[in-house]
C-alpha cells in the first residue's frame, strides 16, 4: 500500500510540473486560440536589403526581417514586402495593411491588401486588395496619415517603378463602406522628379479633437520637356476635392534650374553605376533659406563604406547605406540607423549645381522616438565653406603620415587609413569633421560590425609643431563627453 501511495505522489508531482511548464511557456495560448487570432504589437515593417547594389525590384533578391508577418497567410505565390498595423475604429482589434508582390507575375508590380477582423466569423480575413504604381521592392514605404484633416487616416504607398520614377498611391476608406471596395484611390502619381506632401500647421482645436483640420496639398516635380536645361522643372500642386473625394490639380509653376554645362550634367545624371555616388562622396553643409552656410548641420556621404553620417543639434547619427536607385535628377537612397535599427531614412538627392545638392528626407520610424532635426533643403560641398569662414574649414579626408604609440599611421585622401606596427598592418576608414568649435577624428577599423563600440572618436588639438593630440570622446544627445583615456599624439612625418 505504501508503494502505491508513493507512486501516486510521484505521478501527481510530475503532472504538476508539466502543467506549470505548459503555462509558463505560453503554449496554452496556441492550444486555446488559433495562431491567426494572436495579437501582434503595433509596428511598421519594411524590407531590409541583403546587398548593396541598386535592386531591380525582384523580390527574390531580397531577404526580409524575421518579424514580417500577417494575421493570416497570403497566397503561395504572394511574397510579403511590408506591413503596417493600426487599431480598429472600435479599438478592440488590430487591422493590417500589407504590401506584396506576386512572384508568378512580378511585372504587375506591387499590391496592397487590407486584413481586418470579421466579428461574424470571429476570424481575420482579407477585405480588399488593389495594385499600386510602385514596382521596385527595395524602395517601398507604407505610412498612415490624416491627409484630409477629418481624422480618417489615409494609407500612403510610395516607391519607384521600372522607369525609375517616384510614385505615390493614396487610399482612403470608402465612406459608403462597400464590402467589395473598402478603400478608394484618391490620387496616384508617377513622376520623374520627386513627390512631397506639403504639411501645414493645424489648429489646437484639431489637436484636441474638437474640429476638423485643413487638408494637405501634394506637390510633384517633373522635368520641363519644353526646356533645353535638364535641371528645369515643373511644379504641379494637387489639392483635395471633397465633392469628388479625389485630389485634383490646381496649379502648375515652372521652376528654372541652375545653368550648368549640359554635357557634364548628362554624365552625372546618366544613371551609370557609381558616377553620381562618386559625385556626392564628400562632406556637405546645410544652406539656410537665406542662403548662408550652417556648419552646425552637415551630411557626409561615404558610398564605398556604405555609410551616411548626419550631424545636427550637437548629435551625430550614422546610417548604413542599404540600397540606392538612380532617378532623373540624382539618387534615391534607403538607409538604416546603425544604433537604432527601427529608424530608417529614405533620401531623395537631387543635383542643384556642381557644388550643391537638394535633399528630401523621409523618416520611417517604427518606435515612438523623437526625430527633431529637419534634413530637407539645400547642401553645399564643404570645400566652398572656406570662402565665408576660413577658420572653420576642415577637410574630411587628407593625405599625411604620422608616428604614434600605435605605430606609423597613414591617412589616404580616399578616406582610408593604415597603421603599421611590428610587421602588422591594420586598416580602416576615417573622417575629420567639426562639431561647434571642436575638431574631431573618427576611426572605423576594418572587421567591425558597425556597432558604436567599434567606432573611435577623438577630439583634436594641434600643437606648435603640427602634431595632433587626440583625446578619446563620445558624441551623444548631450554633446561631447570625454572618455578620460590617456591622450595619443600623432607626430607628422616629413
Amino acid at each position: 500500500m505504501k508503494k502505491t501511495y508513493t507512486g501516486f505522489f510521484i505521478g501527481a508531482s510530475s503532472l504538476c510540473v508539466l502543467f506549470i511548464i505548459f503555462l509558463a511557456s505560453g503554449l496554452w495560448k496556441r492550444f486555446f486560440y488559433p495562431p491567426e487570432d494572436e495579437k501582434i504589437r503595433t509596428r511598421i515593417v519594411t524590407p531590409t536589403e541583403a546587398g548593396s547594389s541598386s535592386g531591380s525590384g525582384q523580390a527574390g533578391q531580397r531577404r526580409w526581417e524575421d518579424s514580417l508577418s500577417t494575421k493570416i497567410p497570403l497566397e503561395n505565390s504572394e511574397i510579403l514586402i511590408a506591413v503596417i498595423n493600426r487599431e480598429s475604429e472600435e479599438g478592440n482589434t488590430e487591422e493590417q495593411f500589407a504590401a506584396y508582390i506576386n512572384a508568378a507575375a512580378p511585372e504587375k508590380g506591387i499590391f496592397i491588401t487590407f486584413i481586418g477582423y470579421e466579428a461574424q466569423s470571429g476570424r481575420y480575413r482579407r477585405m480588399w486588395s488593389e495594385p499600386t504604381a510602385a514596382s521596385h521592392v527595395e524602395t517601398i514605404s507604407l505610412s498612415i496619415q490624416d491627409l484630409i484633416g477629418d481624422r480618417n487616416n489615409c494609407v500612403i504607398v510610395t516607391g519607384m517603378n521600372d522607369q525609375n520614377e517616384h510614385t505615390m498611391t493614396v487610399f482612403r476608406k470608402n465612406p459608403n463602406h462597400a464590402q467589395d471596395q473598402a478603400f478608394n484611390k484618391i490620387i496616384e502619381l508617377h513622376i520623374d522628379g520627386s513627390i512631397i506632401i506639403q504639411e501645414s500647421g493645424r489648429s489646437l482645436a484639431y489637436q484636441q479633437g474638437l474640429t476638423s483640420g485643413q487638408s494637405f496639398n501634394i506637390a510633384a516635380y517633373n522635368h520641363d520637356n519644353t526646356s533645353d536645361n535638364i535641371l528645369d522643372q515643373i511644379e504641379t500642386i494637387y489639392s483635395y476635392n471633397s465633392s469628388a473625394d479625389q485630389y485634383e490639380q490646381i496649379r502648375v509653376t515652372r521652376i528654372p534650374g541652375s545653368q550648368i554645362e549640359q554635357q557634364r550634367l548628362r554624365e552625372l545624371l546618366s544613371g551609370t553605376p557609381g558616377v553620381f555616388e562618386n559625385f556626392i562622396n564628400d562632406l556637405w553643409y546645410y544652406v539656410s533659406p537665406q542662403g548662408t552656410i550652417d556648419s552646425r548641420q552637415y551630411i557626409y556621404f561615404d558610398p564605398s563604406g556604405r555609410e551616411i553620417i548626419f550631424f545636427g543639434e550637437e548629435a551625430q547619427q550614422v546610417f548604413h547605406w542599404q540600397s540606392s536607385t538612380h532617378t532623373r535628377y540624382g539618387l534615391y537612397v534607403r538607409s538604416q540607423n546603425i544604433s537604432i535599427s527601427t529608424l530608417l531614412r529614405s533620401i531623395d538627392i537631387e543635383l542643384e549645381s556642381l557644388d550643391s545638392i537638394r535633399l528630401r528626407v523621409n523618416e520611417d520610424v517604427r518606435l515612438p522616438i523623437t526625430v527633431s532635426t529637419t534634413w530637407d533643403g539645400s547642401y553645399r560641398r564643404a570645400g566652398t565653406i572656406n570662402q565665408e569662414k576660413p577658420a572653420s574649414r576642415i577637410m574630411p579626408a587628407v593625405d599625411a603620415h604620422y608616428d604614434s604609440i600605435w605605430g606609423r599611421i597613414q591617412f589616404f585622401n580616399t578616406g582610408e587609413y593604415t597603421i603599421s606596427s611590428g610587421g602588422t598592418i591594420k586598416k580602416g576608414y576615417y573622417v575629420f569633421y567639426r562639431v561647434s568649435e571642436n575638431n574631431l577624428l573618427e576611426l572605423r577599423p576594418d572587421g567591425g560590425n558597425n556597432r558604436p563600440e567599434d567606432r573611435m572618436v577623438y577630439r583634436i588639438e594641434v600643437s606648435a609643431n603640427a602634431a595632433l593630440n587626440l583625446s578619446r570622446v563620445r558624441i551623444g544627445n548631450t554633446g561631447i563627453q570625454d572618455m578620460l583615456e590617456p591622450p595619443v599624439t600623432l607626430t607628422p612625418v616629413n
